[in-house]
């Protein structure tokens, strides 16, 4: 046996684990400021303490813990200029896409689309708030994906699991439904300056809704940027 056969199920464990802590953290399951242990974690994912690790390691690498000590790591807290900066390369990104979206929907990619609307429709009607921020992340995928710049969705993909965290950080939820309902019309409409528009509305309703509910203590601090 090779040492890189020895490697590779060592290292399908470690990516495992890796994903499963990040899935954890983006879903909000483990929120800003919980501490990860790394005894517990293993006996819980069913694996040695090594690759938990190695995992809370690379999630340290990507931004999503913090090591404060040897003996202790929390996820990260993100203070409000993280929080601005990510929003405003969200706008950026989002309204290009959404912008070339337009310029490039066909009735299957419309049917994509409305579907997503409707299933995060039915979740909230349903008190599913979990499948419903899926869904509502789904819709901004299918708009990426539909814009055909490679490189755009590479940019994108980088970033994904901090705007999925992103989505999740919200109170009104209806609120939220009825701006994607807007989004996905104006795609629709065939008007690609209109989505790009609508596109930007979107991103800065939910840049405020965001700030309002993580830093409350600072309200009115970036309503300026909020728009």
């Amino acid at each position: 046996m090779t040492s890189e056969q020895v490697r590779s199920p060592l290292a399908a464990v470690r990516e495992r684990v890796r994903e499963q802590l990040r899935e954890r953290i983006v879903t909000g399951v483990l929120r800003p400021g919980d501490r990860l242990v790394e005894r517990d974690l293993a006996k819980d994912l069913g694996v040695s303490r090594v690759p938990v690790r190695e995992a809370i390691h690379s999630l340290e690498a990507d931004g999503f813990v913090v090591v404060q000590s040897p003996r202790r790591v929390v996820v990260r807290q993100l203070s409000r200029v993280d929080v601005e900066e990510l929003f405003d390369v969200r706008e950026a990104l989002e309204v290009l896409a959404t912008g070339l979206a337009c310029q490039r929907v066909d009735p299957p990619a419309l049917r994509r689309l409305k579907h997503e609307v409707t299933e995060a429709a039915r979740a909230l009607a349903a008190g599913n708030v979990a499948q419903a921020a899926e869904a509502n992340v789904r819709f901004h995928q299918e708009i990426v994906t539909l814009a055909g710049n490679r490189l755009l969705l590479a940019m994108l993909r980088q970033l994904e699991d901090r705007l999925r965290w992103l989505f999740r950080q919200n109170e009104d939820w209806h609120r939220l439904q009825k701006e994607h309902l807007r989004l996905y019309e104006a795609i629709a409409s065939g008007d690609p300056e209109l989505a790009r528009a609508c596109s930007a509305e979107h991103v800065r309703v939910n840049r405020a809704l965001v700030l309002a509910l993580l830093f409350p203590d600072e309200s009115g601090a970036g309503d300026a940027r909020a728009g």
